[in-house]
This record gives structure tokens, sequence and C-alpha cells, in this order.
């Protein structure tokens, strides 16, 4: 665990403190730099000790407060330290955004079948995303102020089935379930905890990694023309953790451009031109648009 910090600029957050894990890059870089962009002390928590440290150095450039902390969320000492170390330097923790979650390729690329799991993809991922929440808030409500927020991230992964990434899926979950009793058991203090459900999030990460024919797919699969983008994640996070949303808790969001808000007929079309070998159209020939919308509606 390492640290160090910096500047302040002014705005929503003015003189609260947050802590955003997996804020490196992506999401959780986003996330961080909005919220020093509207005031906050920011500890930017990642693994990466290297990309920690060139997020708080963003932050600091364009005049915000950052602090880099380095550490494994699923090693409860090294986030008791850090947790020390952000309370040691800003006194409290307002907003706590619990984002980091186990997209190792060494992992995550293994979290397939659930025939052929190896127990030690499943546990890693369950050790970051589930236990690593858990010791967040254990270690960040004892020194938050009545009146803080929580904010996990979720998945859509966590609402829907999938063909692979069970761990991953099955974690993601489980922190909705988590956001709830977080909720729950300190709403009496006016601390809030809710989730975010992103769908498909275009990091530089995505932009590098998926192929144009698995963007296709994810596009039939949206109602809206474009996807979610760090910057998007970011501003419900920050909205989220403000007093702008004093009255929401024990909820999740999903951020997805319609993903979840229809049944899939388009994606459906696409990929089953036949739809199912056990149904047959109505009085023969070809199927129409409206057998496959009965298709859709479980016939």
């Amino acid at each position: 665990m390492t640290g160090e910090a910096g500047v302040s600029a002014g705005g929503r957050f003015d003189g609260r403190v947050a802590l955003v894990t997996g804020a490196g890059s992506g999401i959780g870089a986003a996330c961080a730099s909005r919220l020093a962009a509207e005031g906050a002390c920011v500890g930017v928590l990642d693994l990466s000790a290297a990309t920690a440290r060139a997020t708080a150095a963003a932050i600091r450039a364009r005049g915000g407060t950052a602090m880099a902390l380095t550490c494994d969320v699923s090693d409860e000492k090294q986030v008791e330290e850090s947790v020390a170390a952000l309370i040691a330097s800003f006194g409290r923790v307002d907003v706590l955004h619990s984002n980091a979650a186990c997209l190792d390729p060494g992992v995550y690329g293994r979290d397939r079948d659930l025939a052929d799991m190896d127990v030690a993809v499943w546990d890693r991922t369950m050790e970051v995303n589930l236990r690593g929440a858990m010791l967040l808030v254990k270690h960040t409500v004892p020194a938050m102020p009545d009146g803080g927020a929580i904010v996990v991230t979720s998945s859509v992964s966590g609402l829907t089935g999938d063909a692979d990434h069970a761990a991953y899926g099955a974690s993601k979950a489980a922190l909705i379930g988590f956001t709830r009793y977080v909720a729950t058991m300190y709403g009496f203090r006016g601390i809030r905890c809710n989730a975010v459900a992103p769908a498909l999030v275009m990091t530089a990460t995505a932009r590098r990694v998926l192929t144009p024919d698995q963007l296709a797919d994810k596009a039939a699969e949206r109602l809206l023309p474009w996807p979610c983008t760090p910057d998007d994640v970011a501003a419900l996070v920050t909205f989220l953790a403000s007093s702008d949303a004093r009255c929401i808790t024990g909820q999740t969001i999903a951020l997805d451009s319609g993903t979840l808000a229809h049944r899939p007929e388009h994606a459906l079309r696409q990929r089953h031109p036949t739809p199912c070998p056990r149904a047959r159209p109505r009085g023969g020939g070809e199927w129409g648009k409206r057998d496959l919308r009965s298709v859709g509606n479980g016939m």
C-alpha cells in the first residue's frame, strides 16, 4: 500500500472525501476524475501502482486533489492500511465507490462452462468482486459520517444469464443483494448504498479487444444507437453519491442503452433464422416477423 496527495477544485462534492477502487483505468478512472472535478478529495485505489499514480497525477494536473493507493482489495490487511492512509490524509471517507473487479485474462478468460470450471478461477473472482466489496464497506463505514454514500459496480451480467463467465455473473448478482443489505444495515445513519449495472462499456480495453462482429452483436441487443462510455457510468455514480439522490438507496440501476428493456426479437432474428427446431410457423411456409414475435413472447 502506498499513498501520495495533491490540490482541490470546487463543486457538488466540495470538501468531501471519496475512495474509488479499480480507479487506475476505465470506469474507475472516469469516476475518480468526475468526483475530483466536482470538488472531492479522491483516493485513487488500484492493484497497479503505476495506473493509480497516473490517474491521480491526471486529476492533480487538472487542479483536483487525489491520493494514489495501491491495494489488492481481496486482502484485508491491505484494504485496512489503504483506508487508514486515506483517513490520515483527509480525515474521513464520505463516498465509497466499490468498483474493482477481477478482469485478469488468466482468470476472467478461463471463466467459462461450470462443468469445466477451475475452482481457483471461481474463488479468485469471488475474492476480488464480492469479498473486496465487503472488506471496503467493513473498513470505510466506521469512518464515514452520517449521510455518506456507497456505490457498487455490478453489471447486467448480474441481472441475466449467459453461456459463459458464470463466476463473474454470479459475483455481480451477489453484489446486488449485498447492496440491499448495506442499505438496510446503515440506513438509520443516513448512509445510502446503490449499485450501477452497466452493459458493455466502451473502455480503451473494450475498443482494443472486441472484434467488429462482437461489436455488431452488442449493437443488435440495444435499443439506443450508442453504447455506454466510462463517462456515462461516472455521471450516474456521481449522481448516486450526491445529495441529489438523497432518497435513493438499495437500488440497482442498469446502464445498458436499452438492452434489458425489451424482448430480444432483433437479436433473435439475426442469430436464429429458423428460431427453434421444435417450433413451426403458423400455416407452414417461411417465418415472418409476426411468427418471430410469437417466439420472442414464448409462443
